[in-house]
This record gives C-alpha cells, sequence and structure tokens, in this order.
C-alpha cells in the first residue's frame, strides 16, 4: 500500500509538462511558459506582490491626472497641513501637495529601477556569457577587468557624475551612472552559470560547425540562463530604487524641480516633528513597493525550482475519482 502511495506522489513538473486531463484518454499539452505561470500564480504570497505593484504603477501613471494640484505648484494657503479632503496626503513645509508629489516620485523611483535592471542584466547576460565561452587567456583578462572594476569606489564616481547634471535630466544620467557599475556583480554570477552550458554537445555542435561566437552567445547560452535572469532582473529593480533613494536621500541624485521618493524623504526629514506624515507616508510608500517586488522575486524563484512546494503534487489538483482539478 505504501509503495502505491508513493508512486502517485508524482510532481507537477512531470504532470504538467505531459498534459492536463482533458478527458478520458485525452492529452492537452502545455508550454513551460504556461507551467511558470501556473507554478507562480499557485503562491498566494505572489500574487499579493503582483496585486500590490498593480497598485502602485496605477498610482504612479493615474495619481498626477487624478490629482487637483501639481507637483510643482505650492499651496500657499496650506502649508504643512495633515491630510485633509482637499489635500489627501497632506502638505510639505512649502505648500507642495504630498499626494501628486508621491505619485509623481513613485512613477521616477520605478522607472529608474526598471531601466537600471533590464539595463545591467543585459550587458551583465551578453560580457558574462561572453567571457565564459571564450576560454584560455581570454577569460583569464575578462575576469581581472571585472575584478578591477569591482574596487572602483562606484559611489563617489557615481555622485560625481549625477551632481553636475540639471534637474530636468538627472534622472537619466543617474540611469547610467547606475548601469555603468551596476552590472559587474551580475556577469561574475553569470559567468559562473554559463560555464557548464559551455561544455554542452549543441554548443560544442554549434562551434565546430562554424557558427559565429556571438550567435552562440546570442542564441543558445543566455536562453538557457533565462531563470536566473528573470529573477535577476526583478530583485534588480529593488536595487535600483534603493540606490536612486540612497543618493537623492543624501542630495547626490533626483534634484528640483523634478521629484523621487528618495528626494522626498530627504525634504521632509528637517520636518519629522512638525509634520510627521511628510516623511512616514513617502517611507510606507517605498517600503510596500520593495516588499511587493520582493514577493514577485520569491514566486518566480520558486516557479522555476521544480523542487519547490509551488510544483505541487498530484494529489493536489486531482480529485477523488482522478480527474484533474
Amino acid at each position: 500500500m505504501e509503495e502505491q502511495n508513493e508512486n502517485r506522489k508524482l510532481t507537477n513538473a512531470e504532470l504538467e509538462l505531459q498534459a492536463d486531463a482533458a478527458g478520458a484518454g485525452e492529452v492537452k499539452r502545455i508550454s513551460y511558459a504556461g507551467l511558470i505561470a501556473r507554478r507562480f500564480f499557485r503562491q498566494k504570497s505572489a500574487i499579493a506582490g503582483l496585486i500590490v505593484l498593480a497598485v502602485m504603477v496605477l498610482i504612479a501613471v493615474v495619481g498626477p491626472m487624478v490629482c487637483p494640484y501639481d507637483y510643482t505648484e505650492p499651496d500657499f494657503a496650506a502649508i504643512n497641513v495633515p491630510p485633509n479632503a482637499q489635500h489627501w496626503f497632506g502638505t510639505d513645509g512649502g505648500g507642495f501637495d504630498l499626494f501628486a508629489c508621491v505619485a509623481h516620485g513613485l512613477g521616477r523611483s520605478l522607472v529608474i529601477g526598471i531601466s537600471y535592471a533590464l539595463l545591467t542584466m543585459i550587458i551583465a547576460a551578453v560580457i558574462g556569457t561572453a567571457i565564459a565561452y571564450v576560454r584560455g587567456w581570454g577569460e583569464k583578462i575578462g575576469m581581472w577587468i571585472l575584478d578591477m572594476l569591482l574596487v572602483i569606489p562606484s559611489f563617489l564616481l557615481v555622485a560625481m557624475i549625477v551632481r553636475a547634471a540639471s534637474g530636468a535630466t538627472g534622472w537619466l544620467i543617474l540611469i547610467l551612472g547606475l548601469t555603468a557599475f551596476g552590472w559587474i556583480g551580475y556577469a561574475r554570477t553569470l559567468r559562473t552559470m554559463a560555464l557548464s552550458l559551455r561544455e554542452r554537445d549543441y554548443v560544442k555542435a554549434a562551434k565546430y560547425m562554424g557558427v559565429h561566437p556571438m550567435r552562440i552567445i546570442v542564441r543558445h547560452l543566455i536562453p538557457n540562463l533565462g531563470s536566473i535572469l528573470i529573477i535577476d532582473t526583478v530583485l534588480g529593480v529593488i536595487a535600483g530604487i534603493n540606490s536612486e533613494t540612497a543618493y537623492s536621500f543624501l542630495g547626490l541624485g533626483i534634484k528640483s524641480p523634478d521629484t523621487s521618493l528618495g528626494l522626498i524623504l530627504s525634504q521632509g526629514s528637517s520636518a519629522m516633528l512638525s509634520g510627521p506624515w511628510i516623511v512616514l507616508i513617502p517611507s510606507l510608500v517605498l517600503v510596500v513597493l520593495c516588499v511587493s517586488m520582493q514577493l514577485i522575486g520569491d514566486g518566480l524563484r520558486d516557479a522555476f525550482d521544480p523542487y519547490s512546494r509551488a510544483a505541487g503534487s498530484v494529489d493536489d489538483d486531482t480529485d477523488d475519482d482522478g480527474d484533474q482539478k
């Protein structure tokens, strides 16, 4: 009896990759992307993170349209007032509507975080896999260059670059500065992951057939690192947002007339006692945003892992009659 129970406890990775039971003897195949999506949406925490992120994006996109005030236009009749029906998040010491500032700042932080994550992953994927593929002296020189770049004081260099930028284009310079040094650590990790891929038979066959090395890297190595790249990209958004917040809080990132969550926290830190909502509200928005991205990242990690709890078992997806739920 125990042997029968053990035989029935197959993982969903085996069941789902083969079929969904649409009827007796009838098989319906699903794609690998569909399998990952099924595992992802099986996790309540991942769904919660996705919903919260959608709400944050909605606030960033629709918030400036529905708010009766602009983040650049102060209301001198309402200076440092707490949240009320007229000013939903209250105002700061300059009379600026805090909801308008948070909505615009949230959008600016998201744009910086997403752009930084995408650019760093693209650069890291190409350079990391290329170093792993070339072998010999090329690989040694590539790793030596990465090691030298890691010891460069990137924080100070990015601060000097962004400090010289204007308020209108500062966020673009900040993205470029963060990307210029943010890809290095990811490239080292991806290079290590690609070492085993370069020994695969299909890579060797493509090489012996005379396929261009860059084509092998783009067509064979990088796609097989897709799960790692997706997870690192999601978590890279958090790193980008936190970096922007740190620079802006210290006065080295986003500058007026533009605004971001870090700049709002920096300007409101001096009024913590007289107007705590000026710091608490954007801080709460920042924490909730980062937590939602972390939940999504954890959900994707478990979705790609065939041995995680998200994979489930046959018993979870079938009823007593053996029919698929």
